[in-house]
């Protein structure tokens, strides 16, 4: 495997639809100030974190349970910032929607920035052929109550190229997440 370059995403983006929407540059401000970089990077793409948020909340006792997720552990919410209270976690998704080659893992990993704040991103894999937005996981490792930006860089894509296609990719296995939009829950 090998990691692609700066000049392959500009390629992939470009001419196969791989990021949308796709910023060729890095971006580190804007007319308001500064902001967490997104965009293109030596040998990744920064992506954005979406407005769309769900903080998970116990309000109402129930179990988390991943084959029987109770949609009644999040509260959902609208906005530019987004607090994640101490000890929990919130989940978001790209403003990036992306479509992966057969040829490629892609491995989400959280940016420092965030990860010096006790803001920790879950790691996780685009299989070959999966295409939507990432469902991101923010976690508070902190006792304080977390900040997180909508339309700001939160984290990493990393592009690893295989010498030989995959036998059965993720679309062909008919993955339960292929095509997601919005901020998707856990499904069984």
């Amino acid at each position: 495997m090998t990691v692609k370059s700066d000049r392959w995403i500009r390629e992939m983006a470009t001419h196969h639809g791989l990021i949308e929407p796709y910023e060729a540059g890095q971006i580190r401000a804007t007319a308001q100030g500064r902001i967490i970089s997104y965009g293109t990077s030596s040998y990744g793409y920064d992506v954005r974190c979406a407005d769309e948020f769900k903080i998970f909340t116990n309000i109402n006792t129930t179990i988390v349970d991943p084959k029987a997720f109770d949609e009644r552990n999040f509260v959902a919410v609208q906005a530019a910032v987004c607090v994640i209270p101490p000890n929990s976690f919130v989940l978001a998704r790209t403003v990036e929607y992306f479509r992966i080659p057969r040829d490629v893992l892609t491995i989400c990993l959280g940016k420092s920035t965030y990860a010096r704040c006790g803001i920790i991103v879950n790691v996780t894999p685009l299989e070959p052929e999966w295409e939507g937005h990432v469902t991101l996981e923010f976690s508070n490792t902190t006792p304080l109550p977390a900040k997180i930006y909508a339309n700001e860089g939160v984290a990493q894509m990393v592009f690893l190229e295989s010498d030989e296609s995959c036998e059965v990719s993720y679309r062909d296995r008919g993955g339960k997440y292929q095509g997601q939009r919005g901020v998707t829950l856990p499904r069984a």
